[in-house]
């Protein structure tokens, strides 16, 4: 992973020294609150219902295992003891005293952590594949490249103070596990047909309350463009995005009351005068970054072991627990291993002091002392020996970190909604209880197979509930709370936004109309490999909205 030089210890260190002084004078009245505002907003602090949340960057997902120590040190002497991992691979703090975030900020830095652009009108962390290095589905490692772009986003002058938030993601694989098309850019990179590396750009991704899937802009950009290209297309939202309206500020409406025509043909006449200056790559650039994401040194003799097969073979819980939370490595002899942050009991993506120490440990003792954050609030040891795993699965199911339900329906997205955020309408733990109580048996949600539901308790869409399979969205009908439901969204590779069912369903009824939800799908599927989505697009909405408000279908459609 990438490795902080002095240049970026000096920069953290300075603003942490800066934001101390910030904090300071507010507290003592010098700072006004308005000006206060937007200096916390830019070291990732917000002002939630009861509290202050502070967000920590963990750029592309990566963590070291002396990280999650200290993230585990800050739980503790910070906060109430745990952490919240989000859809964005960041790790939240939802307790933190407004006097102590200094500090917070400081202990961070001893270990090349920060929250600097983690909130505010900037470019917020770029995010990747949480697979990235080891999935076989690979063409490159996308990490260098993020790294890349990391670096000249952070304090980027010309875009500190944009009209919105912006947001990137890269992918390098044939099934798209970081939601590339609803983020402001989306690379995918690919290689064309003279085999030259290069990148597919989508612009104008995004959730929150006007969702949109992004559009590709570029079909083949080259290797060495990337910086300059992303320049031209921030150098236009810049120009032209609304500051009048925040809600019609983000580039995906720019890009759609433009038209894509004509906001493509903006972005490469911008390019056309930058693309051959001082932001075009050198391969050397390109060497040194890649320089920092070189591969373990893997035993070699890994493939040779048996003991995993006999464990398999022994042992049903452990075979369940590989079967859902196991991913095929690239190396032989080696597997990827899903740490469940989504145990009944437990709010999606929570996880304690003493549990972030765990597996810094295991880390160490079987993955080379990395881990990684997904976007479905989950973590990722990488690179563990199969004769390790099923060590590795006691120790998780120790911690309560083992439940085997990776991609099924209890594995789902969830924002803190009302019980922490300030502008939630509706809860989403509670309800996220809910629907591991209908589902708890795991032997039936093996049965059902994967279904992804996404939950947000507001219309900003922290929980991406809009490209579900299934999307819950939290509302208030006169101080009460009520769920608007979606089916049929994806953010993968056939990219797609859900359809409302129909009215909103009441507090009480809305983990039961999930379960039918899933009946329909169920009588309805042509074998047990056709996912929710297939069947939904298979079959359309009706025989679902009819289950769900139990009305019969009308006569002409009987006849």
């Amino acid at each position: 992973m990438y490795r902080y030089d002095q240049y970026d210890q000096t920069l953290v260190n300075e603003r942490v020294a800066q934001y101390r002084d910030q904090t300071q004078r507010f507290l003592a009245g010098t700072l006004p609150d308005d000006e206060f505002r937007a200096l916390r907003l830019r070291n990732g602090l917000y002002i939630q219902r009861f509290a202050p949340m502070l967000r920590v960057s963990v750029p592309y997902g990566m963590l070291s295992s002396k990280q999650v120590r200290m993230l585990a040190h800050i739980a503790r002497k910070y906060d109430k003891g745990y952490g919240h991992f989000t859809t964005r691979q960041n790790i939240q703090y939802n307790w933190p005293k407004l006097e102590e975030v200094p500090d917070i900020l400081a202990d961070l830095a001893s270990v090349e952590m920060h929250a600097i652009q983690t909130s505010g009108n900037c470019i917020r962390n770029v995010t990747s594949d949480h697979l990235a290095g080891v999935a076989k589905d690979e063409l490159v490692d996308p990490r260098p490249y993020c790294e890349i772009t990391r670096q000249w986003a952070t304090f980027h002058p010309e875009f500190n103070w944009l009209p919105r938030k912006f947001k990137i993601a890269f992918s390098s694989t044939t099934a798209d596990r970081a939601a590339i098309r609803v983020h402001d850019i989306g690379i995918q990179i690919v290689r064309n047909d003279k085999g030259e590396l290069g990148y597919q750009v989508y612009v104008g991704g995004g959730l929150g309350r006007t969702p949109i899937i992004g559009p590709l802009v570029r079909e083949f950009l080259p290797e060495l463009d990337l910086l300059s290209y992303c320049e031209a297309v921030l150098r236009v939202y810049n120009r032209l995005g609304r500051r009048d309206n925040m809600y019609k500020a983000r580039i995906k409406i720019l890009v759609k009351e433009t038209g894509l025509a004509k906001f493509t043909e903006m972005v490469e006449a911008e390019w056309a005068h930058i693309k051959d200056g001082d932001l075009k790559l050198q391969p050397q650039d390109l060497e040194r970054m890649k320089s920092h994401f070189t591969e373990f040194a893997y035993d070699k003799n890994a493939a040779a072991d048996t003991t995993y097969a006999d464990r398999l073979r022994e042992d049903s819980a452990f075979a369940a627990w590989a079967k859902r939370n196991l991913k095929e490595h690239r190396q032989p002899g080696y597997s990827i291993a899903f740490v469940s942050l989504k145990a009944s009991g437990v709010a999606p993506g929570d996880i304690t002091a003493e549990q972030m120490d765990a597996v810094a440990e295991l880390s160490d003792q079987y993955s080379f002392g990395e881990i990684r954050s997904t976007h479905e609030q989950n973590l990722v040891f990488a690179d563990v020996r199969q004769q390790d795993l099923y060590a590795v699965w006691l120790r998780l199911r120790e911690l309560g970190l083992a439940t085997p339900n990776i991609g099924l329906l209890t594995d789902l997205i969830c924002c803190p909604g009302l019980d922490f955020c300030s502008l939630a309408n509706a809860g989403s733990i509670g309800v996220a209880q809910d629907i591991f109580d209908i589902f708890e048996n795991l032997d039936y949600q093996h049965d059902i197979g994967e279904i992804k539901i996404k939950m947000s308790g507001c219309m900003n869409g922290c929980g991406h509930h809009t490209v579900g399979h299934i999307g819950i969205l939290g509302v208030d009908k006169k101080g009460e709370e009520w769920y608007q439901v979606t089916i049929g969204g994806s953010a993968e590779n056939d990219a797609s936004l859900g359809d409302r069912t129909g009215p909103s369903i009441s507090r009480a009824d809305i983990a039961g109309v999930v379960e039918k939800i899933v009946d329909v799908y169920l009588e309805n599927r042509h074998s047990e490999d056709e996912s929710l989505l297939k069947t939904y697009r298979r079959i359309g909405m009706q025989p679902f909205k009819e289950r769900i408000y139990n009305t019969a279908p009308a006569a002409e459609a009987i006849a």
